[in-house]
C-alpha cells in the first residue's frame, strides 16, 4: 500500500499535496506560515513531498540520504521534461 502511495506521489505530486493538505495533517507544524507551502505547491512540489517526508520520517535530520533525494527531488522540479515533449510535438 505505501508503495501505490509513493508511485502516486511522484507521477500526480500537485495533487498529492492537495490531498495531504486537505484530508491529513501531514503539513501541520511544518512551517510557521502559509507562504513556503503554498509557493512549493506553485513552483516545486515534489521538493515540498520530499521536505515533508525528511521532516516525518528523518525526524528532520539532514544525512545523506535527504540530501541526495532533495537533490534529486530540484531535479525533478526544475527539468524541462515536459517542454521538450511539447516541442516535439508541435514540430511535426
Amino acid at each position: 500500500m505505501i508503495y501505490l502511495i509513493l508511485i502516486f506521489a511522484v507521477l500526480i505530486p500537485r495533487l498529492s499535496i492537495a490531498l495531504l493538505w486537505f484530508l491529513t495533517n501531514w503539513f501541520h507544524g511544518m512551517f510557521s506560515t502559509v507562504l513556503w507551502p503554498l509557493l512549493g505547491f506553485l513552483f516545486l512540489p515534489v521538493t515540498l513531498l520530499w521536505y515533508s517526508v525528511v521532516f516525518h520520517f528523518f525526524d528532520n535530520s539532514w544525512t545523506t540520504i535527504p540530501i541526495v533525494g532533495l537533490v534529486i527531488a530540484l531535479l525533478i522540479d526544475l527539468s524541462p521534461g515536459r517542454g521538450k515533449k511539447y516541442y516535439r510535438r508541435r514540430s511535426y
